[in-house]
């Protein structure tokens, strides 16, 4: 297709990746001119046309179009920013939104794809919707029959441009703790958490015509979603609030997730499906308003006391489980061995010995053959009721197989118990 020639309405042939082949297209006025041919390289062929108005902010998700000039002029506003387009008036729609005509609050024409078109209201009447190749979800054919106008239009339309890239910087955070239930830390668990979202506009008729105050679609307003006197966007921004706990309850329950809470701000795009989930649970954003949260950046969470102890001890049983547990456990035993020798002598050694027998620190090593008694020509010294010299010279020879006592050590038990 040439530049700037304009096309048959009914027939789009396919040009590039559009996804049309011959499809046919009925959009209200709105005849096809060119795919792609944008900014200067239309400009040079149209007097005029309307495009999107220049300094929007990245937040920006739906405006009036704005009539551009020529050359010199391109990209300036010449007439204001009314929006209104008559028969003959052409549009430029750049990659990334989506151009959307209406006349008396009720939607005429809706063009998704990237280029040029003519509007006419002598054109066919719209039975279906001219859109580009996967740019929208297939939930806008559905609002386009919802909200399409029912007659032939005037020659007098204005023309929207909704956002259809993602729009970032949207805020959330909790004044105080939320709670929710931890099946990795079997508990519930609370936190002051803050962090920012991405928001995509997923069905542009239906974001239109049952979220967008009136008043936005006026001349020269601006719908901005970081607007602090944006009331539906303040409405948003409670409904990610009180959506955060039951999304923290997805997320740490999920098994593919591994139930593991600290994972929550190395997972930006898993943690945003969870919350996307759990407002479409609450508020139907997608199926009621046409939107859904794309990613999200966590940049703080801060746990109560109860959580960071929780978080402390369960770290604790991580270390010591398993064969780094066994280590673990074993070096303690032998730092306590240490300080009751160098505090009690063999008697302290010989009570931690006991201690260790009682708290399983035999269990932690490999059975030792215990070497066979030989009798003596002579019975040891009587010992105080109770004590077993044996049991206990046992209990050494384990430790010292263990390396938790020195071989100087042993002997000096072993010759005390024995009365050498």
């Amino acid at each position: 297709m040439g530049r700037g020639t304009v096309q048959p309405l009914g027939f789009c042939s396919k040009v590039g990746a559009t996804g049309f082949d011959n499809e046919r297209i009925l959009s209200m006025g709105l005849i096809q001119a060119a795919i792609g041919a944008i900014g200067g390289t239309l400009a040079d062929q149209w007097q005029d046309f309307y495009s999107v108005p220049t300094g929007l902010a990245p937040t920006a998700a739906l405006f009036a179009a704005v009539p551009q000039g020529q050359n010199a002029g391109r990209g300036s506003n010449t007439k204001g920013s009314d929006g209104v387009i008559t028969n003959g008036s052409r549009i430029v729609v750049p990659e990334g939104y989506g151009l959307v005509l209406m006349q008396e609050g009720a939607i005429t024409g809706f063009a998704a794809q990237a280029g040029a078109y003519e509007w006419n209201s002598e054109a066919q009447d719209s039975q279906s919707i001219f859109a580009g190749n996967d740019i929208v979800s297939s939930l806008v054919t559905t609002s386009w029959e919802r909200f399409k106008f029912g007659g032939r239009p005037s020659a007098q339309q204005r023309a929207y441009f909704v956002t259809l890239k993602e729009l970032p910087n949207n805020r959330f955070g909790t004044q105080s703790e939320i709670y929710w239930d931890d099946a990795y830390m079997n508990a519930q668990v609370g936190a002051i958490t803050r962090g920012t979202y991405t928001l995509k506009i997923v069905d542009p008729i239906l974001f239109i015509k049952a979220f967008v105050p009136a008043a936005y679609l006026e001349p020269g307003r601006v719908f901005d979603f970081t607007d602090i006197d944006n009331d539906a966007a303040a409405q948003l921004f409670n409904e990610v609030v009180g959506s955060l706990a039951p999304a923290f309850s997805m997320y740490t329950n999920d098994p593919m997730k591994q139930n593991r809470i600290t994972r929550l701000q190395q997972d930006s795009i898993g943690f945003a499906k969870s919350l996307s989930a759990a407002v479409e649970q609450n508020y139907q954003w997608r199926s009621g308003r046409g939107l859904e949260i794309a990613a999200t950046a966590i940049i703080a969470i801060e746990y109560d006391e109860t959580t960071r102890e929780l978080l402390r001890n369960v770290q604790r049983a991580d270390a010591l489980s398993g064969q780094r547990g066994n280590s673990n456990l074993q070096a303690s035993v032998a730092a306590g061995f240490e300080g009751a020798g160098e505090n009690a002598g063999v008697g302290g050694l010989i009570g931690m010995g006991m201690a260790a027998g009682t708290t399983g620190v035999g269990a932690l090593q490999q059975p030792t053959q215990v070497p066979a008694q030989v009798p003596g020509p002579q019975d040891p010294p009587a010992k105080e009721p109770g004590e077993d010299p044996m049991a206990k010279l046992t209990q050494m020879k384990q430790m010292l197989d263990a390396g938790l006592i020195t071989q100087a050590d042993y002997d000096a038990a072993k010759a005390k118990l024995l009365g050498l």
